[in-house]
């Protein structure tokens, strides 16, 4: 990663705080916003237009640490039975809206001129080629309309911002407050996740952007 401006969203998170405390040891000028910390709203444009828009200069990376499994109360919907068109919105607004809103108000913090990194946190189960299981829709829904908007953005930022890298990454399953909930599961700590982020994006050129890839920089279908 480049060692002069980063941009985490979402920094009061598990993987957004590993992730500034990972850049910081790096020699990362890291600046952080969220909800707690900085009253972001994601969701909300306004708050959006007015956070990013305090920040002043360019950034050689802008990282959305941003995302909530099921917002509100409850586990994902197992059966289509399940759905709830309020929660359903409620997840698109999280995990899809947000991540617009910020491309959209963040664009002018992108140098033209050098490689800059755009990356959003998204999840393998939002990759419809890899959906074997079923469930989950409006998390894995919402993902995949983020996976859309991440591509989307790199088509346009190419146009405008040549050395742009804009993705979305998986970060494998985090012991987080996200993932509480699912104690079976085989986990990795937020540090050690952050690092393995980083690593990935350190091996990414212009050529990638666009991509899908997990934590370990192999390509996920979309």
């Amino acid at each position: 990663m480049p060692t002069d401006r980063t941009l985490v969203i979402g920094a009061s998170g598990g993987i957004g705080g590993a992730l500034m405390a990972a850049l910081r040891q790096r020699g990362s000028d890291a600046t952080g916003l969220s909800r707690r910390d900085d009253g972001l709203e994601i969701t909300d444009e306004a708050s959006v237009a007015r956070c990013l828009g305090a920040l002043e200069g360019t950034f050689d990376a802008i990282l959305l640490a941003t995302g909530a499994l099921s917002p509100g109360a409850g586990r994902p919907e197992k059966s289509l039975a399940e759905m709830d068109a309020e929660r359903l919105a409620q997840s698109y607004a999280v995990n899809a809206i947000g991540p617009a809103l910020v491309l959209k108000h963040g664009l002018r913090l992108l140098p033209r001129e050098r490689r800059t990194v755009v990356a959003a946190l998204s999840a393998r189960v939002g990759s419809i080629g890899d959906n074997r299981l079923g469930g989950w829709h409006s998390y894995r829904a919402s993902k995949a309309a983020l996976n859309q908007i991440v591509h989307g953005a790199a088509i346009e930022l190419r146009r405008t911002h040549p050395y742009a890298i804009c993705v979305a990454l998986h970060p494998g399953t985090v012991a987080t407050d996200f993932t509480a909930a699912y104690p079976d599961h085989d986990k990795t700590t937020p540090d050690d996740a952050a690092a393995r982020l980083l690593d990935v994006l350190d091996g990414l050129s212009a050529k990638d952007t666009g991509g899908f890839y997990d934590y370990a920089g192999r390509p996920i279908p979309w």
